[in-house]
């Protein structure tokens, strides 16, 4: 699946980012807290370097090769397969092996392996649904988005996540927004719209990949407010929910296959019994399971600060990357609509992240102030 935030397995990543989000915001980036330090912490000091340093190498490499991957499994004209859904639903059956191998190995060698017990339970798996409508939505425009624009217009196509986060945070949740991250909002808009004026004077731009990444950005914001809903029904459990969230997800594909009519070009497709295709859709798969993994690793030795901007650059040399391989050529306009887009997606996570900060420590205030009134005279 395609990853951003995105997609699930690249959903995953919005799960991790999601729930370390929760008692992350408040944290310092890594580097302050490991500032001035006395010289017998040396030794560990550059041992945590190095395992940051593999953790966003991790993350970049995962990332950016779950793109190309994806695109050439929807798009390439060596396969000229157009079964986006039977792609989808197969990387979908492949995180569902993965999480319960884990869990197998998990019980073989608890001193080893660190996973959670998994089974399927039918309670679990209906609370889950809601969700999981939303996911395979997400998971089926983003790829459909791939397919129909190129690698380097995909964050510009699925840029307007933030937008409409603030959009549905306000119409579900009633929550209201700071005129500072509107005006990120509005700066994102503009890259967008700047972007598909751009993309169309080039001649490539396909209005259906347009639309399948606005209809992705939505599904990633609702996905991301069910996902905060769910996670107590699996016992806030990341591991659980992607299992049932997975297993919803192929169940939800079997109409869809159908009334599709991709089941019979998948048994037309001339390459059905190639490994190397298998191997690709295989390692697709597996690649979408890990990118979650790697959100939560970088999370976890950084901070959900620091990594939004390791994606927002991830972004730039992913599109720098796609424009060397492809060969495009672009105009200094839509390098700007670029630049517009990452650039209030990422000042947009700095005032949202100050935003929370100062609410937590007001909070922490009036929660001292009050233990204080309340000691005994």
């Amino acid at each position: 699946m395609t990853e951003e935030k995105s997609n699930f397995p690249l959903g995953l990543e919005n799960v991790s980012s999601f729930a370390a989000a929760a008692e992350g915001d408040q944290r310092l980036d890594y580097g302050a807290r490991m500032a001035k330090p006395k010289s017998k912490d040396f030794g560990s000091l550059w041992s945590m370097y190095i395992q940051i340093g593999l953790a966003v190498a991790s993350y970049w490499f995962i990332s950016i090769s779950l793109v190309f991957l994806n695109k050439y499994l929807l798009s390439s004209e060596d396969l000229k397969l157009n079964a986006p859904l039977f792609i989808t639903c197969y990387q979908c059956v492949v995180t569902i092996l993965l999480c319960y191998l884990l869990s197998c190995l998990g019980r073989m060698f608890p001193g080893m392996i660190t996973f959670p017990k998994l089974r399927f339970d039918y309670r679990t798996t209906r609370e889950v649904l809601p969700l999981s409508i939303v996911f395979v939505g997400m998971i089926v425009f983003n790829n459909l988005c791939l397919k129909y624009v190129g690698v380097a217009f995909y964050n510009v196509g699925r840029s307007l996540t933030t937008v409409f986060n603030v959009v549905m945070s306000y119409l579900i949740l009633k929550q209201t927004t700071s005129k500072s991250a509107l005006l990120c909002c509005i700066t994102i808009i503009g890259g967008f719209v700047l972007g598909v004026d751009q993309e169309g004077i080039t001649g490539v731009l396909n209005y259906k990949g347009v639309i399948y990444g606005v209809l992705a950005s939505l599904c990633v914001s609702l996905n991301a407010i069910f996902t905060k809903k769910t996670l107590p029904c699996v016992d806030n459990n990341i591991w659980r929910l992607m299992y049932n969230n997975n297993i919803n997800a192929v169940i939800l594909f079997i109409p869809l296959l159908i009334f599709s009519g991709e089941l019979q070009e998948v048994a037309n497709f001339n390459k059905l019994y190639s490994g190397v295709f298998w191997l690709v859709m295989t390692i697709t798969g597996i690649f979408g399971f890990a990118i979650g993994f790697v959100s939560g690793l970088q999370i976890k030795v950084t901070s959900p600060l620091t990594h939004n901007i390791s994606g927002t650059a991830k972004a730039c040399a992913q599109t720098i990357l796609a424009i060397m391989y492809f060969q495009d050529i672009k105009t200094a306009l839509w390098w700007i609509s670029n630049a517009l887009v990452l650039g209030g997606s990422l000042v947009y996570t700095v005032v949202r992240r100050n935003e929370m900060k100062r609410v937590h420590e007001a909070k922490a205030n009036d929660e001292a102030k009050e233990g204080l009134l309340e000691k005994p005279v």
